[in-house]
């Protein structure tokens, strides 16, 4: 799960990581409020999406920028309406863009240096790790192709946690010393504990800045969760967006199903990450693509197992179906029974292919057999595989 950046801000202000005050608008009389309780402070106008590269990039309607300096409330509510219920597309959006619905007109900072900061679990150790730069306002992409020696990594210990000559030694690598680095240490330490407490995926602060004033602060601020850790964070659950979300993934969420959309043609339903994998690499072993992962769990109801069929055909490209089940908690006649209900009442007006194995499977495949629905059956998946992709061929 994902955050907005004046979201972000917030969390900040509870863990004490110190960062430009920000106000949120959803209209361009907001803005122009907001923009009024600075009291002629310099500030900036920031396009609220799940995406980078908001800066560079440009909306549908002409308007060139996500992010802009202001210094007037009239300014803010001008701006506020060339952005707000308008297409923004980034290099992270793709052509099809975001809509913009809220902005954030916050404190614009004099800057003495740019810096990259991040906080991310390490799939390879098993742990959380610092990864910073000197080039800060970048891509970590770029720099990591560009100047890959400017990328400084720093592994936090699982049960120690983040060790003082660990931030020293990040804030030496970084050029800071003084103040800025007292300054720093702080601010590192505490976003750790943020991370820590809240079950980051990520935190990425980019740019984090030093001031002419002498300040070191979060000028920008990207949030991943641990999706299976939420239910110990309603409050971070509260600040959830659907809008800016996948509404196919919406929907499967809603039915406690694990989706996630691909660009192939042919769905697959399946039962367990690792089969669903398997799936996905035998359809592309076979010529096809794959238009989804979608993990129906290990004990489905035949409710989940309509409703992830009817999120399947609920994408557009798809062209037809792989369903492939191994029946151990698994009741294959569920399976059979849901995904009957769901053909009929959509229809099924593309190929469907049923591959079911184990628990219950001569009831499953009974129950298929007389529904009298254009249904393929499969020996295996290797068989599936090969019927879906020559049908959608």
């Amino acid at each position: 799960m994902n955050i907005h950046e004046y979201q972000a801000k917030e969390l900040f202000d509870r863990f004490d990581v110190p960062s430009p005050v920000g106000r949120v608008a959803s209209s361009p009389e907001e803005a122009a409020e907001a923009a009024r309780e600075f009291s002629g402070a310099k500030l900036v106008i920031k396009a609220q999406v799940h995406a980078g590269g908001r800066g560079k990039g440009h909306f549908k309607n002409g308007f060139q920028g996500g992010v802009h300096l202001i210094d007037s409330p009239e300014q803010a509510s001008e701006y506020a309406g060339k952005m707000l219920d308008e297409t923004l597309v980034t290099v992270q959006t793709g052509e099809e863009g975001r809509l913009v619905r809220k902005v954030m007109i916050a404190e614009a900072v004099d800057i003495t240096h740019e810096y990259y900061l991040a906080i991310l679990m390490d799939r390879a150790t098993a742990r959380p790790v610092i990864v910073a730069s000197t080039e800060g306002g970048m891509s970590i992409e770029d720099v990591a192709y560009q100047t890959p020696e400017k990328i400084i990594r720093q592994p936090v210990h699982p049960l120690l946690g983040l060790q003082a000559y660990g931030i020293r030694k990040i804030a030496a690598a970084l050029g800071l010393s003084g103040d800025i680095a007292k300054q720093f240490g702080k601010l590192l330490s505490n976003l750790h504990k943020l991370f820590i407490s809240l079950d980051c995926a990520m935190v990425e602060i980019n740019p984090l800045v030093t001031t002419p004033d002498g300040r070191v602060l979060a000028l920008d601020a990207k949030f991943g969760f641990d999706s299976n850790a939420l239910f110990r964070h309603p409050e971070i659950v509260a600040m959830r967006d659907k809008d800016e979300e996948d509404p196919r993934e919406v929907a499967a969420s809603e039915y406690d199903l694990n989706y996630i959309g691909l660009d192939g043609n042919i769905a697959c339903l399946v039962n367990g990450a690792g089969l669903a994998m398997a799936t996905m690499d035998i359809i592309k072993h076979f010529g096809g693509e794959p238009a989804n992962f979608l993990d129906v769990g290990g004990g489905a109801s035949r409710e989940q197992v309509a409703a992830a069929f009817k999120i399947i055909l609920g994408d557009p490209n798809v062209k037809g179906i792989l369903i492939n089940i191994f029946g151990g908690i698994m009741d294959c006649n569920v399976i059979a029974e849901g995904v009957i209900a769901a053909a009929k009442e959509t229809g099924l007006p593309i190929p469907l292919v049923v591959r079911l194995e184990g628990n219950n499977v001569e009831a499953g495949k009974a129950t298929l057999a007389t529904s009298g629905l254009d249904i393929t059956t499969a020996d295996d998946m290797a068989d599936g595989a090969k019927k879906i992709v020559a049908a959608v061929s």
